[in-house]
């Protein structure tokens, strides 16, 4: 049969993972120990959580035990260690190339301040890099729910160390809060700094917030993006303009914007030509890493192993890793698609 490649070995980017959300179970639960942090039961179960967050009160639910688990993090060897354990998932599930995504301020209060915080996450990324051999950036991601001069001061930062290692600003958060508009000088500081724009949007409210990326934070990439699907008009931009939605599937399923896995989107993108990146965005709530997200696009849509080398190209196009980088993961999806079925 022609759609048993191993999906791990399949090369590829992953351009949606949040900071805190990609730590491991079993990290989360030696952390709470050293600390003695009691956690929430949904949390040490052992199954993900149940969640559903299209309501305000689920979403304020979803934020209380991403909350939990980030007052786990309190001192750089944890952060070293989240970071290095990330990498190592990643490398498993086929990544050669991964922008993580952070809010610095939401680490601060534990690291020492803003500076020392991002400083902290920063090192770590270099050191998983050394250690274990992925391409790893990082995406500076401000809140919605804060104050926009607060996300100005991210965007600010965000430049300034765009040096060591950082490639593009985000915001995120529960985007029925606060209008995009009002974090467009963000948005616009960090895109003359050179960072690529990457919000969330058309998660869990509809097309109108992947315009509303579009128009007034001149998007490069959509963090979600699957509310487009509603709009044959948005589609058709975001295709002529090859903007890349950063689709995550299972966290979709999870957190109720659809109801089952086949729900999810994805032919739509796909038949309209809109790009895609698979992502995992929170594996620690919703339970599955990278790989499951192209398993869910083969198993639930009837992906062929040539759509989904063509999924996993465009990950890797829409990145922010050098040509070096890209070149070589590309060729390793034209060897994977060319070489035998198991």
């Amino acid at each position: 049969m022609e759609r048993v490649r191993d999906l791990s070995a399949l090369p590829k980017a992953h351009l949606h993972l949040h900071f805190t959300g990609s730590m491991r179970p079993t990290t989360l639960l030696e952390l709470a120990d050293k600390y003695g942090v009691r956690l929430p039961e949904a949390l040490t179960s052992g199954e993900p959580p149940k969640l559903r967050a299209t309501d305000e009160r689920g979403w304020f639910r979803f934020q209380r035990l991403y909350d939990a688990a980030r007052s786990c993090l309190r001192e750089p060897e944890d952060i070293q260690r989240l970071v290095r354990e990330a990498a190592e998932e990643d490398l498993r599930d086929g990544s050669g190339w991964l922008e993580i995504q952070v809010d610095p301020t939401s680490y601060a209060p534990r690291l020492g301040g803003l500076i020392p915080a991002l400083e902290v996450i920063l090192d770590a990324v270099d050191s998983a890099v050394r250690e274990t051999g992925l391409g790893m950036r990082v995406l500076v991601a401000a809140n919605r729910m804060k104050h926009p001069l607060d996300a100005r001061t991210l965007a600010r930062l965000a430049v300034r160390y765009a040096d060591r290692g950082i490639v593009g600003f985000g915001l995120s958060n529960d985007e029925r809060r606060g209008l995009a508009r009002d974090f467009d000088r963000a948005f616009a500081i960090a895109r003359e700094g050179g960072l690529l724009s990457a919000p969330h949007g058309g998660e869990l409210t509809g097309p109108a917030s992947v315009r509303d990326c579009l128009d007034d934070l001149h998007a490069s990439r959509i963090g979600h993006g699957v509310r487009a699907a509603e709009d044959p008009r948005l589609l058709k931009r975001l295709a002529d303009r090859g903007i890349t939605c950063e689709v995550c599937p299972a966290s979709n399923v999870a957190l109720g914007v659809y109801e089952k896995p086949e729900d999810v989107p994805l032919r739509t993108l796909f038949a309209a030509g809109v790009p895609m990146a698979l992502g995992a965005d929170d594996p620690l709530l919703f339970g599955s890493r990278l790989a499951a997200q192209y398993e869910i696009a083969r198993r639930h849509h009837g992906f062929t192993d040539a759509e989904l080398a063509e999924l996993a190209r465009q990950s890797v196009r829409a990145s922010a890793a050098p040509e070096d980088i890209r070149a070589k993961l590309l060729a390793g999806v034209d060897d994977w698609l060319s070489g035998p079925v198991a």
